[in-house]
């Protein structure tokens, strides 16, 4: 059904009632919400050009907070896009890392809802892009449409544009947002958000994020299918860095020296092979740290049932073929890998640096070793809990001498399948006829527990139809304009998020 069918059709039905004498429940307040949403539609359809230039202008302003790369010009840049956008105040939030940001819009509305933003993006390598990750290229492209591609394209600044898309649409219109907006948005989600708790308990922001009814991470969660899996949580990573290095040990050499010596020097590579070793069990992918699974809380009856749901619609071909894989692990079946991935928590490796590795053999033994790791961790694990038994581990094992950085973390987050967030977002959906899969928690990670955990203590999840993909990878994209009938381009992506907001302002 089209959108002016349905607003023809409220619109006559509350017509009819009004003048038979008799006022159906919500039909006038119904009717004059389809008349802004036409009026915010045909806004957002005008404004199309100006909102994809803005995102083309995001992504050439890119913060690489690994790299301290042109982080103050994007958090500038995104306070501008704010502004633009009608938040009444802006403000730059300083920490100890790269600085946040804290917004308001005012539309005096009963209720408010929280909004959060990352303006920094993955690090690159511009010899895998086809296109330079930073042009913000826009081209056809098959069995999709028309796209940008860029680094942050889809990881978040297309999602976040779309929602300002629908900012721009009730501005443009004339209408009032049927609740206020409190934003928060850091620089650091990339390595993990070691400074983001710092705005978030800004006394001032604390006390705005408390009245919310929730907070939402704009998202693009369409699969090529069309179909949306909504989060109740996610996971919470712990990002660090392992270094075995012979100056440092005090043993194996300082530098790289040649490598017939091994028959009479210690090995620093070795050293940090054996400490990487002992964190995982024989398998490969089962944690060994001590007391890992201590407080690991299995799934409930509810969250395994909701899993097996979700496997009948999601496409275990797809996934493999997207990701490149013939085999899960231990081969097991689609709904039982699904809950692994919901369930366990994880050490993997995500690099490992030492020596030489360019044409021909160097004969060398290295001085220095370093792997970069990251932990998944999931309820009721924490943050701090998962750092000191690390620590923990390796001391018992007499590798006192590997040097420990842990850079980032926070703890898994939760949101009740009951509440208003959830329920206006799964509304939403069905009003689309969007077929819905409800996830216990997605296997990524973003720092809502920051907002679902004491002090500030309200839901927190992701939405946001549309599609996009390539996130930390080469060649990101998000769709602008879909030639897949079942996925929403960016116009009806950002009318998604005007019905989000008028469902979060009524329902009960």
């Amino acid at each position: 059904m089209k959108d002016s069918d349905f607003d023809r059709r409220t619109l006559l039905a509350s017509a009819a009632a009004v003048g038979a004498g008799v006022l159906l429940p919500g039909a006038a307040d119904a009717a004059a919400r389809r008349v802004d949403v036409t009026a915010i539609r045909k806004a957002a359809e005008a404004g199309k050009a100006e909102t994809v230039a803005r995102l083309q202008e995001w992504i050439r302003h890119p913060g690489i907070a690994a790299e301290k790369w042109r982080v103050d010009e994007s958090c500038d840049f995104t306070m501008g896009l704010l502004r633009e956008a009608g938040f009444q105040m802006v403000r730059k939030v300083p920490t100890d890392g790269s600085p946040g940001i804290f917004a308001t819009l005012d539309a005096g509305a009963k209720r408010s809802v929280g909004i959060y933003f990352m303006y920094d993006v993955k690090q690159v390598n511009p010899k895998e892009w086809t296109h330079p990750p930073f042009d913000a290229t826009i081209f056809d492209k098959p069995g999709y449409g028309k796209v940008v591609t860029g680094r942050g394209a889809v990881n978040q600044k297309g999602p976040e544009s779309t929602f300002l898309a629908a900012l721009h649409a009730f501005k443009a219109a004339g209408r009032k947002l049927p609740v206020n907006l409190v934003l928060v948005a850091e620089g650091e989600e990339e390595i993990a958000s070691p400074h983001f708790h710092q705005i978030v308990h800004t006394p001032d922001v604390m006390a705005a994020l408390k009245g919310c009814e929730g907070v939402i991470i704009p998202d693009a969660s369409q699969s090529e299918t069309g179909a949306v899996e909504i989060s109740l949580g996610a996971k919470g990573p712990m990002e660090f860095q392992l270094i075995s290095s012979g100056e440092h040990w005090g043993r194996g050499p300082k530098g790289d020296i040649h490598s017939s010596l091994h028959a009479m020097v210690d090995s620093p590579v070795w050293r940090l092979v054996q400490a990487l070793n002992t964190l995982v069990e024989a398998d490969g992918h089962t944690p060994a740290i001590d007391g890992w699974f201590e407080n690991v809380r299995p799934l409930t009856p509810r969250e395994k049932a909701l899993i097996i749901e979700a496997s009948t619609k999601q496409s275990e071909a797809d996934m493999k073929k997207a990701y490149g894989i013939k085999t899960w692990i231990n081969d097991e079946p689609w709904p039982v890998a699904l809950q692994r991935l919901a369930a366990q928590p994880t050490v993997n490796i995500q690099g490992l640096v030492s020596g030489y590795m360019g044409p021909g053999g160097k004969t060398v033994l290295p001085g220095r070793a370093e792997a970069k790791l990251e932990c998944r961790l999931v309820p009721n694990q924490t943050f701090k809990e998962a750092e000191a038994k690390l620590r923990a581990h390796l001391i018992k094992r007499g590798f006192t001498d590997i040097e420990v950085n842990v850079s980032g973390g926070y703890d898994p987050t939760e949101t009740a399948e009951d509440s208003r967030l959830i329920r206006a977002e799964k509304a939403v959906c069905a009003r689309y006829g969007i077929d819905v899969a409800i996830s216990p928690r997605q296997a990524g990670s973003w720092p809502g527990s920051v907002f679902t955990q004491p002090p500030v203590s309200v839901p927190a999840g992701q939405f946001g139809l549309g599609y996009g993909t390539g996130a930390h990878a080469p060649d990101e994209f998000f769709v602008i304009d879909s030639s897949n009938p079942k996925v929403l381009g960016m116009v009806d992506s950002a009318m998604a998020f005007v019905d989000l907001l008028y469902e979060l302002a009524t329902i009960s």
